[in-house]
Formats: C-alpha cells, sequence, structure tokens
C-alpha cells in the first residue's frame, strides 16, 4: 500500500489530474486497490481533492468468458467434423453442452463452413471448407484487453446479440492536488504532549481536528434491577410524604424483636419451623434491654395495661432463637422502643413517620407468585391520639400517588394490630377486587411495655415490591425477576419504570 500511495502521488505530481480506472489499467492492479489507496490519503487533511466520475464499459459476460477461453461453438462443432463427414446424431452427442451445441451448429449453417448432406436417406455433416478462423475468440480477447474500440461495429452488435459481452458503470475518480500537497505522507497528531514542547518540535507537525460533535465511545456500566427502579419510586413516593427511612441492615434477628416485641405469642404457627429459617451459629441472641423483656414477658403470660396477655409459659429461650427476620416490622419495633427512651429521657415526645423497603425471609414453598424471600414496603407513623381514619387517609394519599385510587377496606386479624385492615384495589384487568396490602394500629400491649405515652398511637401498613414490579414490566413468573435463572439481557435492556402517578 506505501508503494502504491507514492505512485499514485507522484503521478498525480507529474500529471496535475489522475483518474483511478486509467492508473490501475496502466499498472496492471485491481482498480479497488487504488481506490483504496487514495481513500487512505484522503484521511490526511487537504492532501489531495477526488470527484466521482461514472464510466460505462464492455466487457466479457460470464459466457463470454467462457467462449475467449475454449472457443467460439460453432469453431468447435466445426473442429468435430472428421474429413469424410459425420452424421448430425452423432455429432451433436459428442458435444458437451447440447444447447451450446445448437448454436455452434447453426452458426456454423450460417457462416457457410459446413453442409448437411441428405443424398443417401441420411444427415451426413461435411465441412464446406477447408479451415476456418474463429473471429468470436478473437474479437473477445481484444475486449478483454480493453481495445473495444478497435472492434467494428456489427462484431460488437453479434456479441451483444448472443449476450457474450455485458455493459457495466465503473465508478472511478478524477484525483487533483490539494492546498497542502505533499509527497511525504505524516499522520496528524492527536495530542499536543509535553515531549514536543520541550524539543520545539510541535511547530513542525499537523495535528488533527477536534470533533467535537463525535458521540464518543459508551462507557461500560452497572445497569438496576428492574426491582431496584420501582423500589427507588416507591421510596420517593414515602420522602414527598415527609417519611424517615429506617436503618434495616440486620437481616439476622433475635426472635424477640421479631416476634416477642410485637406480641406474637411463642405457640404461634409463625414461630414454627415450617414457617421461619431459624439460624444455627449463633444460634442465640443474648443482648436484649432486660427491663424491656421483663415488661413484654409480665404482658404476654400475664397480661397488663387492660389485657389478659396469653395466660402462657412465656421462655426467653425461646425469645434468644436468631431467625432471618421475617418482616420489616421487627426494625420499627426497634425504632419505636429508641422513640419511648427518648421520651423518658426528655418527657417529649417526638412524632414519627417512618419507611423501609428491604428483604424478609419466609420458609415458603417456591412457585411462580412466591419466593422465600422478597421484599417488604413498610410505613409508620406514631403520633398523638391518631385514628383509623388518620391511618386510612394516609394510605389513600399513599396510593394515590401510585394512581391507585380505588380502596375498600377489609377487616382483618393480626397479632400486633388492633383494629386490622387488609387493603384492596379493584384491578381493571383482572375486572375484580384484589388485596395489596395489610395495616391497622399497633395494640397498647406491644407499645405501653415500651413506655410509650399512654395517648400514643402507631399505625402502619405494608405490601410487597415483588408483585407489583411484576405488573409493571409484563413478568408472569416470579423466578424469571429474582433468583440464579434470571436473563440478565432483562436486566439490561428494561426501561427506568414509570409509575402511572397522579
Amino acid at each position: 500500500m506505501a508503494d502504491l500511495q507514492s505512485i499514485l502521488l507522484a503521478e498525480v505530481d507529474k500529471r496535475g489530474t489522475l483518474n483511478t480506472l486509467e492508473l490501475a489499467n496502466e499498472l496492471n492492479v485491481d482498480h479497488q486497490k487504488v481506490v483504496g489507496c487514495m481513500k487512505s490519503i484522503e484521511t490526511f487533511p487537504d492532501i489531495i481533492e477526488s470527484n466521482s466520475k461514472l464510466t460505462k464499459k464492455w466487457q466479457l459476460s460470464s459466457e463470454g468468458a467462457n467462449v475467449q477461453q475454449n472457443g467460439s461453438y460453432e469453431f468447435n462443432v466445426f473442429n468435430r467434423i472428421p474429413a469424410e463427414g459425420i452424421e448430425q446424431k452423432e455429432l451433436m452427442a459428442s458435444l458437451d453442452n447440447q444447447s451450446n451445441a445448437k448454436v455452434g451448429f447453426s452458426k456454423a449453417m450460417q457462416n457457410g463452413w459446413i453442409q448437411l448432406d441428405k443424398s443417401d436417406g441420411k444427415q451426413l455433416v461435411k465441412k464446406k471448407v477447408d479451415n476456418v478462423k474463429d473471429q468470436v475468440q478473437e474479437v473477445l480477447e481484444m475486449i478483454k484487453n480493453l481495445k473495444f474500440d478497435q472492434v467494428e461495429d456489427k462484431n460488437k452488435n453479434d456479441l451483444k446479440k448472443r449476450k457474450l459481452i455485458e455493459e457495466v458503470s465503473i465508478k472511478s475518480f478524477d484525483i487533483q492536488k490539494g492546498k497542502s500537497f505533499t509527497l511525504n505522507l505524516e499522520k496528524p497528531q492527536t495530542d499536543l504532549t509535553s515531549e514536543m514542547i520541550v524539543k520545539g518540535n510541535w511547530k513542525e507537525k499537523q495535528f488533527k481536528d477536534y470533533n467535537f460533535d463525535a458521540m464518543g465511545i459508551v462507557p461500560d456500566k452497572g445497569h438496576l434491577h428492574p426491582l431496584l427502579k420501582v423500589r427507588e419510586q416507591y421510596r420517593q413516593i414515602f420522602l414527598e410524604m415527609g417519611f424517615t427511612e429506617m436503618p434495616t441492615n440486620s437481616y439476622v434477628e433475635g426472635s424477640f424483636w421479631n416476634f416477642d416485641a410485637l406480641f406474637v405469642p411463642q405457640q404461634h404457627p409463625a414461630r414454627d419451623s415450617q414457617d421461619t429459617f431459624f439460624i444455627s451459629t449463633p444460634k442465640e441472641c443474648s443482648r436484649m434491654p432486660k427491663d424491656y423483656v421483663e415488661a413484654v414477658k409480665k404482658v404476654h403470660s400475664e397480661g397488663g395495661f387492660g389485657s389478659k396477655g396469653y395466660r402462657n409459659d412465656w421462655k426467653l429461650s425461646e425469645a434468644n432463637k436468631n431467625v432471618l427476620r421475617t418482616h420489616t416490622t421487627a426494625n420499627s419495633s426497634k425504632m419505636l422502643y429508641q422513640a419511648a427512651q427518648e421520651y423518658k429521657r426528655t418527657g417529649v415526645f417526638k412524632p414519627m413517620k417512618l419507611f423501609s423497603i428491604d428483604k424478609v425471609f419466609r420458609n415458603e414453598s417456591l412457585d411462580a407468585t412466591h419466593l422465600a424471600e422478597f421484599f417488604q414496603i413498610e410505613g409508620v407513623v406514631a403520633n398523638v391520639d391518631i385514628t383509623l381514619g388518620d391511618l386510612m387517609g394516609t394510605i389513600e394519599a399513599f396510593f394515590k400517588k401510585l394512581g391507585i385510587e380505588e380502596l375498600k377496606f377489609k377487616p382483618a386479624y393480626n397479632p400486633y394490630t388492633e383494629p386490622s385492615m387488609e387493603i384492596f384495589s379493584y384491578h381493571k384487568g383482572l375486572k375484580k377486587w384484589v388485596e395489596i396490602g395489610n395495616s391497622g394500629l399497633f395494640r397498647p400491649e406491644m407499645l405501653l411495655p415500651m413506655g410509650l405515652p399512654e395517648n400514643v398511637r402507631v399505625a402502619g401498613y405494608g405490601l410487597s415490591l415483588e408483585r407489583p414490579t411484576m405488573i409493571k414490566y409484563g413478568i408472569d413468573n416470579i423466578r424469571d425477576l429474582c433468583g440464579h435463572k434470571i436473563d440478565l439481557e432483562m436486566v439490561y435492556n428494561n426501561p427506568v419504570c414509570i409509575l402511572n402517578s397522579c
């Protein structure tokens, strides 16, 4: 390529204007190599200028190339005839291509090279002349060697009719000197280096212009999982409503905070190994406030604050067992206990609006809609004398921001809330009311042992993260959203989820 570049530049310098097709013919090289060389030189600014030019020329067709190499059909027919003659059937059978044989026989007869003798009742083919000249092959040889102008018109027309030659359009380029023309090519520099400045040779260098419109290389980046995208939108809704996010980094909890502090009896089915993951190492947690533990034990086993309790044999060993938390309400119980301690120190209760969105763990059977670990969304409001109406209003405001306005509340039972309500919304696609969350006011048996004022009420509500994400992204199997079978291309290509907020 370098030698061809030097030749091309030298010829442009000598001639002033140079055509790439003419140079290719002179050098007997492929025209595309000359064009590629020209384009390579054009990467250097203003060295040469080029203008495209369309040239039409005649060249051999694939059939014409075969005739040029092996002789015309009529010439081959003539050469197959012996001096004594040959029957037409035998002659035609001796030729490979019957179609070409028929053409050759017809042309040989037309040229007066052969004759057909039927005197003996046979169709005997004999030579009419002793020698012939294969003019077709000679003319095709001339055209192959780019001597089309030297071919007579009658021969040209005959070859066109026989489709032995074809007209093609060739795009070539006329090359001229540019304003920075030089015979010595030097690649433009892309950066000004400290070495160039020190040596002073930057003055002799050519620099490539910066393309400020170039898009550049797309950098490698991480991709947010659909759950994280939807989680962030729920988080923003809580923050807009004035909630504060709770710390939720403790996946392992003691049964005390996960169950006992929430007034869940120690005989409750949720505390069985069929529903909860128990930790083997460390098996127990002993860091619990002793006074609070005694207060919880008393309200469970004896009652208090107007409650009869469960009248059971409450065991510390059961409360000490470590579990993978089954709900983020375990974190809520800790935050409420801290608020109670602050109240004891200051005598002032500060209202709170808390939320959390994090993983919880249940010993569930896996299917298309259930996993052993999933995200729970929880909101908690603590204030003086709040009512069930306040809870319903908070829930309605929250879901309105999600674009859900048709809500119904149904009474339910929870161990640590009274009254309790299941939240239903009308699903226009399914054309029925579906459960979307749970809620209630925390029981006095849970709050008063902490030391909170008697007139403080705490409202809470919760919902899942996976199911609304599946609806928004059109996923019908939760195992396609989470777990080892997830399609990473789905994570890469899914757009940001936009909730239909009002």
